[in-house]
């Protein structure tokens, strides 16, 4: 009786294991999904990483270059040397019309002068 009793035991376990797998497989189907769906996200995902770590070194090498430009151009006061010098600026020319000096750099003779002028200029009589 104990042989049976302990055979019924086993069959008994086993049946609810098989039983119990069920459930458990339909889990483990879902995270192996899971799995090659993060394993496919993860290889794109790499590959866009040197996608950009290619465009960065090229990016690198091409500030290189430039900045290499910029050290070997002449710096700014020889490349202002190597222009063609402004041409001389002419003299000014005293003005002919004195009432345009300031009233603090004028004589009486000029203040008189521009006085006169004004006076004519508001009398209308100077044109007409």
């Amino acid at each position: 009786m104990r042989i049976r009793s302990l055979t019924l035991a086993t069959a008994t376990s086993l049946l609810l294991g098989v039983l119990g797998c069920d459930p458990s497989k339909a889990e483990l189907d879902k995270t192996k999904q899971e799995l090659q769906t993060v394993t496919a996200e993860r290889d794109s995902l790499k590959s866009q990483l040197d996608q950009v770590n290619g465009r960065i070194a090229t990016m690198t090498q091409q500030m290189s270059d430039m900045q290499a430009k910029a050290n070997a151009a002449p710096p700014p006061a020889a490349a202002a040397a190597a222009l063609p010098a402004p041409a001389p600026a002419k003299a000014k020319k005293p003005m002919a019309n004195k009432e345009h000096i300031p009233k603090a750099q004028r004589t009486p003779e000029q203040q008189k002068e521009a006085e006169q002028a004004e006076k004519k200029a508001n009398t209308g009589a100077s044109r007409f």
